[in-house]
């Protein structure tokens, strides 16, 4: 039986939405598949990881009949990347295998049953519904994901904290060593809710939201979120656990702050950061009034010195950072300036963008 009959690039299109999920070795071997589900032209393609689930549908069935079936993820998409660009594809179902063909080549494909596949179950109440353009929810993520801890014990770490207050839709995101807050405003109004979603369905979102005006509507669950866009579904479970509070590591009325050029900042740290080592990322900052010097030394006594000027007259403080800390945050804002506040050599720098309150960042300073 027939179950798709399209172009190549057409059929691409929904397995590589899907198949950024799919995990090669995972206890049970059916969650290397997708699942596709055919009814008549109307075909939709379905991976989960048990935590994420993703689903897009594509009108490419041939014929009218209802049929699903499951098979290997990787070895599709690696057979229709590797087929001519031109030409239709076809696959069909037979004797729970599946062939794909397309002009001369043809892939026989071993399938699991359907039936087996374990799909996420989708809550029965959604607390809140946001509405807000694709791109605004990515800016959202960009702004704060690189901030998100990687396999902490701390399991709450491991994620965002997305907060819907008002009229704000709040992204947070913290190692433990730095913490990122971005904040846009809507047209709408909600109750206060606070979730946190894991680091995979965030890198996900990443890689499938497009820059672009269409909407996404993202649903907030006691378990889960729900986000759909475009031709796509998604839906995760979230991170329990209690997020620490942000309000409190955000310092206030610093005294001793000062912009400078963010690329400048940037190039200067970028070229320090050559002389520290894998295991220890730390440069020296001081900062007196009209001048910042940046250096870095390794067990080699190499050594790297920049001195900027900055329009400073405020205290001087000899303060230590991670390097990657301050590069990770340079390379994401997009500003041309950006403004650094100090307390003193133990207090966390903050950093910000002149005239707007909407991104905070927030970095702890290191013993050099």
């Amino acid at each position: 039986m027939q179950l798709v009959k399209t172009q190549r690039d057409t059929l691409l299109r929904p397995l590589q939405i899907v198949s950024g999920i799919v995990e090669r070795r995972h206890t049970l071997p059916i969650l290397a598949n997708i699942l596709i589900r055919k009814d008549g032209e109307k075909v939709s393609f379905l991976s989960t990881d048990i935590e994420v689930q993703i689903t897009t549908h594509a009108d490419v069935g041939a014929g009218a009949e209802v049929a699903a079936t499951t098979v290997a993820a990787r070895k599709l998409l690696d057979i229709l990347r590797a087929l001519p660009d031109s030409g239709d594809v076809t696959l069909s179902l037979a004797n729970k295998r599946m062939t794909v063909q397309s002009g001369k080549s043809r892939f026989a494909l071993q399938t699991l049953a359907a039936e087996e596949f374990p799909t996420v179950a989708q809550a029965e109440h959604f607390n809140a519904k946001v509405t807000l353009p694709q791109k605004t929810l990515k800016h959202l993520f960009n702004m704060v994901h690189f901030s998100m801890a990687q396999q902490d014990i701390r399991y709450y770490l491991n994620g965002l904290l997305l907060v819907v207050d008002g009229k704000n839709v709040i992204a947070v995101a913290t190692d433990g060593h730095r913490l990122a807050f971005c904040q846009v405003e809507t047209d709408q109004d909600f109750e206060r809710q606070e979730v946190i979603i894991p680091r995979k369905t965030i890198l996900e979102l990443q890689r499938l939201l497009e820059d672009s005006d269409q909407t996404v509507d993202l649903e907030i669950a006691n378990n889960q979120v729900k986000l759909s866009f475009a031709d796509i579904e998604l839906i995760s479970k979230l991170v329990e656990g209690k997020f620490p509070d942000y309000t409190r590591v955000i310092p206030k009325g610093y005294k001793n702050n000062f912009t400078i050029d963010r690329q400048t900042l940037l190039h200067s740290l970028q070229r320090a950061a050559i002389m520290t080592s894998d295991k220890f990322k730390g440069v020296r900052c001081i900062i007196s009034p009209g001048s910042l010097k940046i250096s870095s030394t390794n067990a080699d006594q190499e050594e790297a010195v920049e001195e900027l000027e900055i329009d400073y007259g405020g205290d001087s403080i000899d303060i230590g950072f991670n390097v990657t800390y301050l590069l990770d945050v340079l390379n994401n804002l997009k500003s041309d300036n950006i403004n650094i506040a100090l307390g003193d050599a133990n207090s966390s720098a903050l950093i910000t963008v002149p005239e707007n309150g909407d991104f905070k960042y927030v970095v702890m300073p290191m013993r050099i």
